[in-house]
């Protein structure tokens, strides 16, 4: 029988220590090259494009011979304004993607030894950048659609004549959310959080093209694609497949990872972030297959290339930008 890819030695092409024993040089020098791929290290100013720069050895800093402007390598990126080192910015990405489930905040902050503010932070600002893949995307091809819910659980009264019928909206939770997530088939998984499964309809005739084949289950609000696309439907109260390619076996198979993610690791989310988790799972669902150099590698690359973050940056001192 063969080996499981993630069980093999070519899943594990990173480790934490090998990030620790290159040293802060190293990492520093992993970032120039991510940051400045076109160029191969070499520093481009961020605010004129200009390749004619020195450095300020001193403090990592460059200036730019055009317009004057001192940056370094994280200047206009998610790590803008950073303070920790970049080895330890490696590490935090290391142990992030090695997470397969998630990754707690309180578990990061003491495997880096920071602040739980500054381990949540780093975290939602690296799902911010990581979901930047994916947000333009258009699926294709056999695609497959569903709902899940989370959140909002009602608890019940101790004494049973207290307790009320929580199947009426009038006791139900307002912070109950449903994640919906489109799935190519081979390809990539693209997440949404709303409030009602129905919300779906309008979100798949934006991001799914035309001539594709949609694969959903039985709800009744899903009977609105049929009019738009060639559809297969499968009655999960029968069958979870009919053996014949008609399922939805992968676009649960992302939910399954959520949950567990969730509930394993987070054990609450709250309503106003579960789009950020939900698209943490779907990125690593669509890369499980990669390395996890490759993934930490990836996402480094993406975080360089994303700008600041307007929601996070100063989130704890509740700075507001535009």
């Amino acid at each position: 029988m063969a080996q499981h890819f993630l069980l093999s030695a070519e899943a594990r092409t990173l480790s934490l220590k090998e990030i620790y024993k290159g040293g802060e040089e190293k990492a520093y020098l992993t970032f120039k090259k991510l940051r400045w791929q076109q160029t191969n290290g070499e520093a481009v100013c961020p605010k004129c494009g200009c390749v004619d720069t020195y450095e300020i050895t001193t403090r990592r800093k460059f200036k730019c011979a055009a317009c004057h402007a001192q940056f370094s390598v994280t200047s206009g990126t998610i790590f803008a304004s950073r303070k920790l080192g970049f080895c330890d910015l490696l590490a935090a990405i290391c142990i992030f993607v090695n997470a397969s489930k998630g990754l707690s905040a309180l578990q990061l902050s003491r495997d880096i030894d920071v602040q739980y503010k500054t381990a949540w932070v780093m975290a939602h600002k690296l799902r911010e950048a990581l979901a930047a893949e994916t947000a333009s995307e258009v699926v294709e091809g056999e695609v497959e659609i569903d709902g899940a819910y989370f959140g909002g659980h009602v608890r019940p009264e101790n004494m049973k004549e207290d307790r009320k019928d929580r199947r009426l909206k009038a006791n139900q939770s307002d912070r109950r959310r449903v994640v919906i997530a489109l799935r190519q088939r081979d390809g990539r998984t693209l997440t949404f959080v709303r409030r009602e499964e129905a919300e779906g309809v309008a979100i798949a005739k934006a991001r799914v093209a035309a001539n594709s084949m949609l694969f959903a289950d039985e709800a009744a609000h899903w009977d609105a694609l049929e009019m738009h696309y060639e559809t297969g439907r499968i009655n999960h109260s029968q069958m979870y497949s009919d053996l014949n390619g008609k399922h939805t076996n992968m676009v649960e198979s992302f939910f399954s990872r959520l949950r567990r993610m969730v509930q394993g690791q987070h054990h609450h989310v709250s309503h106003k972030y579960l789009y950020q988790y939900a698209n943490h799972a779907a990125w690593m669902e669509d890369h499980r297959r990669n390395s996890n150099g490759a993934n930490a590698f990836s996402l480094l690359g993406a975080s360089l290339a994303h700008p600041v973050s307007r929601t996070w940056k100063g989130y704890w001192q509740r700075s507001s930008f535009a």
